[in-house]
């Protein structure tokens, strides 16, 4: 079956770029006589509010959105995150971090490293912790930051893609190919676990998605890069890969890529102004 979803961070107000995305994964699944799905991304409970999460559902139904209730919430599912970390740790593809943002910045701004790499993931990761000998043994270690140890699990020359129906930020589309050698250069050992949460960004979605049976994934071209990250976790853990359409940003008028900060172009401030769901459709959409 044809299966979108929308899976928001209940962290703060739904802005323009939400709708549009939510509203074209909403048109797309419905072109294809398929299903679209709302997921919950609570994950971080440092976070998440209640109350967020009320106005996406209030948002999302006032743009004329439906979906198959009850929704798949992540902070219910922390026990299969762990068991997937498990796996992972047994196959000697995680290794525990201890190193702060700051540690990271002045590793990897070191002389001897160059000028900072910076991947989908930010500051690619300068192997502070990486083990040189054999992969880590005994049990994983609960409450930690568990990296994925791209340099020792991946060979170089191993072949990745994954099909593109809409476009990266360069233009990229079609079948989108990349190697173990890229992954290692340009991504480097992403963290998987943080010791505050059940599971990080990359591992979590991975693994809904392929729950939720999602067979066309739909979100901005801001995550395009990280695209290959979710391919080489498939892979590792015998997952399906789904096809991927990635859409332009919306941006404010100096070109800015909207945040959840941007409170002025929340969808409930556009409704508390008084404009009707078509309204602002047309105005996300032209």
């Amino acid at each position: 079956m044809f299966r979108t979803r929308f899976a928001p961070s209940p962290t703060g107000p739904l802005h323009l770029g939400h709708a549009y995305s939510a509203i074209l994964a909403y048109d797309m699944a419905a072109a294809a006589a398929g299903q679209f799905l709302l997921r919950i991304e609570d994950i971080d409970t440092s976070r998440a509010r209640e109350h967020w999460e009320t106005q996406i559902y209030d948002d999302l139904s006032w743009l004329g959105l439906q979906w198959p209730i009850p929704v798949m919430r992540q902070s219910e599912r922390t026990s299969v995150y762990s068991e997937a970390l498990s796996r992972l740790w047994d196959m000697g593809a995680l290794y525990p971090c201890t190193c702060s943002r700051r540690d990271i910045f002045e590793a990897a701004s070191a002389p001897q490293e160059g000028v900072p790499v910076h991947g989908p993931d930010g500051l690619i990761y300068p192997s502070t912790c990486r083990p040189t000998g054999p992969a880590t043994e005994g049990p994983r270690p609960i409450a930690a930051t568990l990296r994925l140890n791209v340099q020792t699990l991946l060979v170089p020359d191993e072949q990745f893609s994954f099909k593109e129906t809409g476009s990266g930020p360069e233009g990229q589309t079609g079948i989108i190919r990349f190697s173990g050698r890229q992954v290692m250069a340009e991504i480097g050992d992403v963290v998987l676990a943080r010791q505050s949460m059940a599971a990080a960004y990359h591992l979590a979605v991975v693994l809904d998605d392929a729950a939720q049976g999602v067979s066309h994934v739909v979100r901005g071209q801001d995550l395009f890069e990280a695209t290959k990250i979710h391919v080489v976790l498939q892979r590792l853990l015998g997952l399906p890969t789904p096809i991927y359409h990635h859409h332009r940003l919306i941006r404010d008028e100096s070109g800015k890529r909207l945040a959840k900060r941007d409170d002025a172009r929340a969808i409930s401030a556009f409704r508390l102004e008084g404009l009707t769901a078509t309204e602002l459709l047309e105005k996300i959409m032209s």
